[in-house]
């Protein structure tokens, strides 16, 4: 109806005998159907099957806030819409948008990293954050190695045991530099393809564990509506893809939960 001038609507409502719409009821659908288009697809997104993380849903929330603000300044009619969708968006997701953990899990990312932070001041603490995190693998990883490490055998000669005692220097702490190495590294890196990650183990490691989730239950729901599809004469219909696609989704059910 947006795209339609008013002349031809009325035009179409004259034939069925409807009463013709004016001008400002034309312009109010247009400007609403463009301060609600971010939210349409904000909700495809985080409804999404492939490449849909938990990570996904903070960047989403915040760009959704900021286009929606945007429109503000374009409207006649509906000028108070933008404060409203954004005031109903802020409280139903205030949670999520002071989670540090959904912090970790977008920055982990490598479709967003730091940049869907507008201020420099979040993204310094976003990037304290991962290495913070990187830096209790290492000392996890040193602390395991450590306890692996196996002790002198009986074999060892008293003087080689002594000797090694004498000479027992303290190890040279890098955890900081390999971490903040990583880190660097990540950042720098301008690929956005999720297997980017093989090449960094940390960022890997905590990505893994905080975009396990996904973002939405619609995938759960599909499962569900698909599967009762397997214990119906309709299997036989099945295609190789769409079979294997409901094994998927029912993996990811089964780990989620």
């Amino acid at each position: 109806m947006c795209e339609i001038p008013v002349a031809e609507l009325n035009t179409i409502s004259c034939k069925f005998g409807m009463t013709a719409i004016t001008e400002r009821e034309h312009q109010f659908i247009r400007e609403y159907c463009t301060v609600m288009k971010p939210l349409t697809v904000a909700l495809d997104i985080l409804q999404g099957e492939d490449n849909c993380f938990h990570g996904t849903l903070l960047p989403t929330v915040e760009t959704l806030i900021f286009k929606t603000l945007e429109l503000k300044s374009g409207l006649q009619i509906l000028v108070d819409l933008p404060e409203a969708v954004v005031t109903a968006i802020k409280t139903r997701f205030a949670e999520v948008l002071e989670s540090e953990d959904a912090v970790l899990a977008a920055v982990t990312l490598p479709k967003f990293k730091l940049r869907w932070l507008r201020t420099q001041d979040r993204k310094d603490k976003a990037k304290a954050s991962l290495l913070a995190e990187c830096r209790k693998l290492v000392l996890d990883q040193d602390q395991q190695a450590g306890t692996s490490t196996s002790t002198p055998t009986c074999h060892q000669s008293r003087d080689s045991a002594i000797e090694d005692e004498f000479f027992s220097f303290e190890d040279e702490d890098d955890t900081s530099s390999t971490a903040e190495s990583e880190v660097t590294d990540y950042f720098k890196s301008g690929a956005q393809e999720i297997d980017s990650l093989n090449g960094f183990a940390l960022i890997k490691k905590i990505s893994l564990r905080y975009n396990a989730a996904t973002p939405s239950s619609a995938p759960v729901e599909r499962l569900f509506s698909l599967g009762k599809l397997i214990i119906t004469p309709k299997r036989n219909r099945l295609s190789d893809q769409k079979f294997e696609k409901l094994l998927v989704l029912r993996y990811n059910h089964w780990f989620n939960s």
